[in-house]
């Protein structure tokens, strides 16, 4: 029987039906108060996430890297030099895109699955200052977040612009522009908040804005300065044809995500998070990477010895119809990962874990059955008997 494959991946995450119908209903007009007033919505919804009160929110038709490039594009120039912590693979496509741009990149680099020290950023940058210090808040590959709160402290410090990809932790775990000092934050569309692919997000500060002004960097669809001249129009428009459905459906999921507010949305990916690693290690399964408390978003799982992690991915998806992700770069094959962000209840978890069960049992792993789904239960009963109601699908 075909059914639609089970979504537990880090992204793009599961779409609520409401989002689906919001994105599939006549299109509003790009150019004219009905989406004027659709992107003032979301535009104020974002910035109530992002938990600034200052910095301008920009909305742009492309994944989140086109959201990062932007990035690269508005506030720096050519030769400039920039600090990136490498440690993992979404790190190191900030490399890739700042080479691709001609700058002059500097590195530190850590083992896959370590928490960048703030303490090895500010020697690095009292060795040699940068414009610009490059940080990933959520590396998917490795189930690890970073600091940015510190790191964003020691670079500023230093007199360095401070830019974050919060493409995969924006909603799910917590981040405060101003408060942290943060220059650019990057977010997407597909992530914790459980919409289609397609849109990206930029928060800028002022000084930010101010290295857009002295930036000799060439851009043309990705120019701030276009954005934020439409966006200031007494009915806001984006300066090229936007995705509008998909706006549509990001408005509709914006609002889902707030029924709850954003506490009760990172307690719901806390309490997730808690009942996939409490029932992988009930399986006796290893959990990868440092500081594993704090992240909300994904749990790298390293495979059992004498089974290959990418055979799990696959016979869990071809025998149930669950989509988890492999291990990337040199994980691959070593751990597989599971997303536990953005659309999903107690009952998409309790599925999962049953399904990773039966899929280890079959590849000849010992399994004690139901022990996993029986550890995530009890992190779940903890949670409903702590506040006192269940929680919803959101």
């Amino acid at each position: 029987m075909n059914r639609p494959e089970i979504l537990l991946a880090p992204g793009p995450t599961p779409i609520p039906p409401e989002v689906l119908l919001a994105q599939g209903s006549p299109l509003v007009y790009h150019r004219g108060p009905g989406f004027g007033a659709l992107m003032r919505q979301v535009t104020e919804r974002l910035k109530q996430l992002y938990r600034t009160d200052r910095a301008d929110v920009l909305l742009m038709t492309s994944s989140g890297t086109g959201g990062l490039e932007s990035a690269i594009q508005n506030v720096l120039s050519p030769g400039d030099e920039v600090l990136v912590p490498l440690a993992g693979y979404f790190s190191e496509r900030w490399t890739k895109l700042a080479e691709a741009h001609r700058l002059v990149v500097r590195t530190i680099e850590y083992e896959w699955g370590r928490r960048v020290d703030s303490a090895d950023v500010a020697a690095a940058l009292a060795e040699t200052p940068v414009k610009a210090v490059l940080l990933t808040h959520s590396e998917t590959s490795t189930g690890v977040i970073q600091p940015v709160r510190e790191l964003a402290r020691v670079a500023r410090d230093a007199g360095a612009l401070v830019i974050v990809d919060v493409v995969s932790s924006l909603g799910a775990v917590p981040f405060a522009f101003d408060e942290w000092g943060v220059d650019v934050a990057v977010g997407g569309s597909q992530k914790a908040l459980s919409a289609s692919p397609g849109l990206a997000f930029v928060a800028i500060s002022e000084r930010a804005w101010q290295a857009h002004e002295r930036s000799t960097m060439s851009r043309f669809y990705f120019d701030w300065s276009a954005y934020k001249r439409y966006a200031e129009l007494p009915h806001p428009e984006n300066p090229w044809t936007p995705a509008i459905s998909v706006m549509q459906g990001l408005a509709a999921a914006l609002e889902l995500y707030f029924e709850d507010g954003v506490d009760g949305a990172m307690r719901r990916h806390q309490m997730l998070s808690g009942a996939v690693k409490e029932g992988v290690q009930a399986l006796g399964l290893d959990l990868f990477g440092e500081g594993l408390d704090d992240n909300w978003t994904v749990t790298a799982i390293r495979a059992p010895e004498g089974i290959d992690a990418d055979t799990i991915s696959d016979r869990i998806r071809s025998d149930f119809g669950v989509v988890i992700a492999p291990g990337q770069g040199p994980l691959r094959g070593k751990v597989f990962r599971i997303g536990h962000f953005g659309y999903y209840s107690e009952l998409d978890i309790v599925r999962g874990l049953a399904a990773l069960e039966m899929t280890l049992e079959r590849l000849g792993y010992p399994v004690k059955r139901g022990a996993a789904v029986a550890a995530a239960e009890g992190v779940f009963q903890e949670h409903a008997s702590r506040d006192g109601v269940g929680t919803e699908r959101g």
